[in-house]
């Protein structure tokens, strides 16, 4: 009998399947194409595990030992909801299915509470790493009941990336935490992406490098705090020839970017909570102004295309140009990569007050450590800040204080001459935005405050008078 079964044997369905075999586990296979469940199996015909093509439902159902345990790793929306309503007829009480797609999370809550009147139990897990990670371990966030959770993590634990030999995987908290967690792991990394494509910019457009040069500095970040898989990647994006012109490969890609919703999800998610997130908005912008390619392409004929290869650098010490450039262009990155990890951490931190969820921050920063898209070694330290108090924001912490503090000076730098030069940095910008707002004492909201009461009667606090609320002399005439 199988230990767990598999729903949905495309491309994460398939390197999911093979992992769990790999770690010796007994897998029942389900797809609308057996064909993909048969060539799985041969794949996996010299793992420890076993995989089983199931040619439909019921001989899926019954190849499972109860209660049966089922992931579903099929697209979010009506996909899912009808592999769901498919299986339910053939399920017993107490039997599981997961969800291990991106799906939203208050969908994620009405399947919890729709499976549990069925008898059912439905956990909503967050898995990130793309196939690379399916295949070799993921990151994998869960959420629901404690009870779903303790029949499923065994097999799901083993399949997990390890760092230092700890899982990449837990429990976070009821309904849809899971899916929370795994929707703000994708804002983060919308964001980080942005700051890297703007960092290619720069050196692109800003001092005419060409591909592989740019690759070559972002190797050489992996040797400080922007150590992480995404700069690892684009150092490799960057770096890699066209097999048929054998031009740079990024110089064959058409600029306009792809998203498939969570970013978006991630900000609008961000606004309703009251949590500053920026970056995350900056870069969705981004995405979809890259996708106005006829619109981008008229305003340049009206407006004139951005500068190329005139953006000029000077360090503190006098020397001049591209050294000193890339110098300050690390710094901004280090000191904006900062802002974005505070502000995620602090749209979950919102989030586990108003959903009453008592998310672990520190177990959060662990689960990204190994496996995810975002994984990077200043996780290691974000794990620790948060251990030793998890009440204050990121930046506040003496490690990422001491980084933001010794790295701003690059950030002002780089986004004045880039905004000075005409080059796109909308997450830099957002971050330097971020940064000064945060730390200003004395802001311009008393004149908002003012306009509100004057327009609409809202009232407002005195300076003088902390908590009571007054109307301005301009409502006694």
């Amino acid at each position: 009998m199988a230990h767990v079964g598999l729903v949905g044997i495309g491309v994460m369905g398939r390197e999911f399947a093979l992992n769990l075999a790999e770690n010796g586990h007994t897998v029942s296979l389900l797809d609308r194409d057996i064909e993909k469940s048969r060539e799985v199996v041969t794949a996996g015909s010299a793992l420890d595990g076993e995989l089983i093509a199931c040619a439909d439902e019921s001989t899926f159902v019954n190849g499972m030992a109860a209660p049966r345990s089922i992931l579903a790793l099929v697209p979010s929306g009506g996909p899912l909801d009808a592999v769901i309503e498919s299986l339910t007829p053939l399920l017993d009480e107490g039997d599981l299915i997961a969800d291990l797609g991106n799906s939203y999370y208050k969908e994620t809550e009405r399947r919890v509470l729709a499976c549990e009147a069925a008898g059912l139990q439905f956990l909503g897990m967050g898995i990130s790493g793309g196939a690379e990670g399916a295949r070799h371990g993921p990151s994998i966030m869960a959420g629901g009941s404690p009870d779903s959770w303790a029949r499923i993590k065994g097999p799901l634990r083993d399949a997990a990336a390890k760092f230092e030999g700890e899982p990449c995987c837990d429990w976070f908290g009821p309904g849809g935490a899971g899916h929370f967690i795994k929707m703000l792991h994708n804002g983060i990394e919308y964001a980080d992406m942005q700051m890297i494509a703007e960092a290619y910019g720069i050196m692109r457009d800003g001092w005419g490098m060409d591909a592989p040069a740019i690759g070559d500095v972002f190797a050489s970040w992996m040797e400080g705090p922007l150590n992480s898989y995404l700069v690892e990647i684009a150092a490799e994006v960057a770096r890699a020839s066209d097999p048929e012109t054998n031009k740079p490969m990024l110089d064959m890609i058409l600029d306009r970017a792809g998203q498939k919703g969570t970013g978006r999800w991630s900000v609008i998610e961000a606004l309703h909570l009251g949590a500053p997130a920026s970056m995350m908005q900056a870069a969705v912008e981004a995405r979809n102004i890259s996708a106005d390619l006829e619109g981008r392409r008229d305003s340049a004929l009206l407006f004139g295309a951005a500068p190329e290869g005139k953006f000029v650098a000077q360090g503190k010490d006098q020397d001049s140009g591209q050294e000193a450039g890339l110098r300050q262009l690390e710094s901004a990155m280090i000191a904006a990569k900062v802002c974005a990890y505070t502000q995620g951490f602090e749209v979950l931190r919102r989030a586990s007050e108003a959903f009453d969820w008592s998310l672990d921050l520190a177990a959060i920063a662990r689960v990204w450590r190994a496996g995810c898209i975002i994984r990077s070694v200043l996780l290691d330290d974000i794990s620790d800040a948060f251990e030793e108090d998890a009440t204050r924001k990121l930046s506040h912490a003496p490690k990422f204080t001491d980084l933001l503090r010794n790295n701003v000076d690059g950030l002002k730098t780089v986004v004045a001459q880039s905004v000075g030069g005409g080059l796109e940095t909308p997450a830099l910008y957002a971050a330097l935005s971020y940064h000064n707002a945060s730390r200003t004492q004395h802001s311009t909201a008393n004149m908002i405050q003012g306009l509100r009461d004057r327009f609409g009667a809202h009232r407002f606090e005195r300076v003088d008078a902390h908590g009571e609320l007054v109307n301005g002399p301009w409502h006694e005439r």
